[in-house]
């Protein structure tokens, strides 16, 4: 909302200032709305891990023996990451037109490590049970992804989109590259593209849960679509643009996964069952993700920010953003409050499903992430009013 400010202040006359205030509102409210909406839908996926994690789930989603509900929701929450990484690449591009290449840098570099810490040194130990295990999750990713970032951009714009279009369409010619510990490059290879685990000193271990390269190809991707959010741009061009572009990133996703060729893991016809059918259809890979996986999603949430855009003054897009404005805490804390939560309920009932404690059902799962909604929402109302109200303090524009 920096830039609403930096707008108003401008030698414009009275009347222009009343249409520029309210234009840039929606313009940067719809994109924290739809960062917001994903973060939503994280929680879910999340509360089910925290609840339902006795019930294992594949990558792919195995539509043989999947419950349907887990698949769905599976499927609706694979959303988060592409679009949070994405839209991470935009608010970079609007961040960097208010600011000189190497202000830019600097953000990056310092809140790419800043990230890459948090999932190190809080993240990761939350989970630890016997063998510390350092899981190299999305927050690792989008810090290597910054400052990839941060070093690649200074190339023109259309080598930044050529880039990032090669990697996000090219990537799964390299899924049969597969290297063994022992291998010079193996932990390398590990953090780009292959899911694994890399040995520590100590005993300890790191899992590359999302590997980089797919990714940094979505955030140049996001960086590549920013002009159209810039002031001078109209909502119409900016809406047909995006429309265009989520309804050809849908329909190439269908051509693919049709053909049945490239992108993923092909697709089966379940005997009998025409809904095990469709999850298989719909069932993709994500770590690392595949490209029929980034298409319907990066897809779906290019046609979100056009939806979001066009509901003027609306009170859930109005909530949405406010957990989109403060992202990072909005992380932290309701990993937080779910551990907690967890140990609480371990502590008093004990393991009741192998090594695990979880409800006896996944419609326990929905009670939980609907009940938690709402108590999770007014501290990030409290953390995104002080970040506003305390622009002084700098490091609150990190979280």
């Amino acid at each position: 909302m920096g830039r609403i400010a930096s707008i108003a202040s401008r030698p414009l006359a009275a009347s222009a200032v009343r249409d520029a205030v309210p234009a840039a509102r929606v313009r940067l409210q719809n994109i924290d709305a739809l960062r917001g909406f994903v973060m939503v839908l994280m929680l879910l996926d999340h509360v089910r891990e925290t609840w339902f994690l006795y019930v294992p789930v594949a990558d792919p989603v195995d539509a043989r023996t999947a419950l349907p509900a887990v698949a769905f929701a599976r499927l609706a929450v694979s959303l988060c990451a592409p679009v949070f990484v994405a839209l991470t690449g935009l608010g970079v591009f609007l961040f960097r037109s208010n600011h000189t290449v190497e202000e830019t840098t600097s953000y990056l570099v310092k809140r790419g490590l800043l990230l890459m810490a948090i999932e190190v040194f809080y993240l990761s130990p939350i989970y630890w049970t016997t063998t510390p295990t350092f899981w190299l999750q999305v927050i690792w990713c989008i810090g290597l992804s910054m400052i990839a970032l941060a070093a690649l951009m200074r190339l023109p714009r259309p080598a930044l989109i050529g880039l990032g279009l090669a990697i996000v369409c090219g990537h799964n010619l390299l899924d049969p590259i597969h290297l063994q510990p022992g291998n010079p490059l193996y932990a390398l290879w590990a953090q780009l593209h292959q899911r694994d685990l890399i040995a520590l000193p100590f005993g300890a271990v790191a899992k590359t849960t999302y590997p980089v390269l797919p990714w940094i190809g979505v955030i140049l991707l996001g960086y590549g679509i920013g002009p159209w959010f810039l002031p001078h741009v109209a909502p119409e061009a900016r809406q047909k643009r995006l429309l265009a572009l989520g309804a050809g990133m849908l329909a190439t996703f269908l051509v693919l996964r049709g053909i049945n060729v490239y992108g993923d893991q092909p697709w089966f016809v379940v005997e009998g069952s025409p809904l095990r059918t469709v999850m298989s259809f719909v069932s993709l890979t994500k770590y690392p993700p595949s490209l029929l996986f980034l298409l319907p999603t990066l897809g779906v949430g290019a046609l979100l920010l056009v939806a979001f855009e066009r509901v003027r003054d609306s009170a859930v897009i109005s909530a949405l953003a406010v957990f989109g404005g403060a992202p990072m805490f909005f992380y932290i804390f309701h990993l937080t409050v779910l551990r907690i939560l967890y140990h609480i309920a371990l502590a008093i009932w004990g393991q009741n499903h192998g090594e695990f404690f979880g409800v006896s059902s996944y419609n326990w799962v929905l009670v939980w992430y609907v009940g938690l909604l709402v108590p999770l929402y007014f501290p990030v109302v409290w953390f995104s009013r002080l970040k506003r109200r305390r622009r002084d303090i700098a490091w609150l524009k990190y979280f």
